[in-house]
């Protein structure tokens, strides 16, 4: 099992930017599905960028254009870089690591981190 652990979340005014980072253990981190969620208080848990291990990136239309997903397997870590934030963006981020997407576009993972929360102001 993976156990990723999520930091550089905080509290920033619109059009602002934050970098996520998202440490996973294991030997074979290289060979992840990484991805990055969010849940807003009283909303579901979306998924908001996810890197292949070869590197292909997929986004959230929600944040095409803004946010970058990133990798490391040198250091074992994903990143979220956020540009331009909204206040609609603030939410809990989510590692989530060893991502297995299915062929209908669904996603499945047991690794979750505990989270990283992420505060935009207006």
């Amino acid at each position: 099992q993976v156990q990723p652990v999520e930091s550089g979340g905080d509290l920033v005014q619109a059009g602002g930017s934050l970098r996520l980072s998202c440490a996973a253990s294991g030997s074979i981190f290289s060979n992840y599905r990484m991805g990055w969620y969010r849940q807003a208080p009283g909303k579901q848990r979306e998924l908001v960028a996810d890197i292949t291990s070869g590197g292909t990136t997929n986004y959230a239309d929600s944040v095409k254009g803004r946010f970058t997903i990133a990798r490391n397997n040198a250091k074992n870590t994903v990143y979220l870089q956020m540009n331009s934030l909204k206040p609609e963006d603030t939410a809990g981020y989510y590692c989530a690591a060893n991502l297995i997407r299915y062929g209908n576009g669904t996603y499945y993972t047991a690794d979750w981190g505990q989270g990283t929360q992420v505060t935009v102001s207006s």
